[in-house]
This record gives structure tokens, sequence and C-alpha cells, in this order.
């Protein structure tokens, strides 16, 4: 488990308000794009810790309101069963936002988000 909180024994190396600037990069990726836990890692200011931004995304709870299903890894495939209530869930939320698969994966070429430098196109 991750313990960002100072509370909690902060033993992970990372910030402590980490947990917060993932939420933040994470509500920034528009609709009908997608971000891979690299990228909100990296914009979170600390781009090794891929792994840590999957488990934070495992823990959203939909009241958040945080569009997790946007994040996926660098090759475009889906989250694992226990995310987003499986696969084919995560698949049809993205499909409504236009996203588009070629064998079983994410189009990443067509879209992956470029970050927040992207948002002044729209």
């Amino acid at each position: 488990m991750i313990r960002l909180h100072e509370e909690d024994g902060n033993d992970s190396g990372l910030p402590l308000d980490f947990m917060e600037q993932v939420y933040r990069c994470v509500a920034q990726v528009p609709f009908g794009k997608v971000a891979t836990y690299g990228q909100i890692a990296a914009m979170a200011g600390c781009a090794s810790a891929s792994r840590e931004v999957g488990h934070i995304m495992s823990h959203v709870k939909e009241w958040q309101g945080l569009p997790c299903h946007r994040v996926v890894n660098k090759a475009g495939t889906l989250a694992p069963d226990y995310a987003f209530g499986g696969r084919e869930v995560q698949q049809a939320l993205l499909e409504k936002e236009g996203v588009t698969f070629v064998d079983g994966r994410i189009d990443m070429s067509r879209h992956l988000w470029n970050g927040p430098e992207q948002l002044a196109l729209f």
C-alpha cells in the first residue's frame, strides 16, 4: 500500500501531495483522449511513479468524478478486470467518447493526449 500522508508515515519517497497532484492531472484529460500512467506520473512531478498512479486510480471512488477510465498503460490496453467493472465497461466508456480500438487496444496514435498544452487548442 502506498502511504502518502505524513500521519500515515510516508515511506513511499513521493511528495506528500502526490495523490492530489495525480487527481488534478487526471481531471485535465479531455473527452475523447487518453493519458498513460507514466504521463500522469510525470505531470504530477514523479516520472518514475507510474505504478503508484495505477494504484491511486484503482482506489478512486465514483463520487469523485475523475475520468479514470481515460488513464491507460502505454500500450493502450485496458485496466485489469477489477477496475471499472471490467474491461468491457472501460471500453464502452471510451467508445462513447469516440475513442477507437485496433486489435483490442486503444489507437494511441489518434487518442493519446499530449498534455496540458493541448488544452489551449480547444
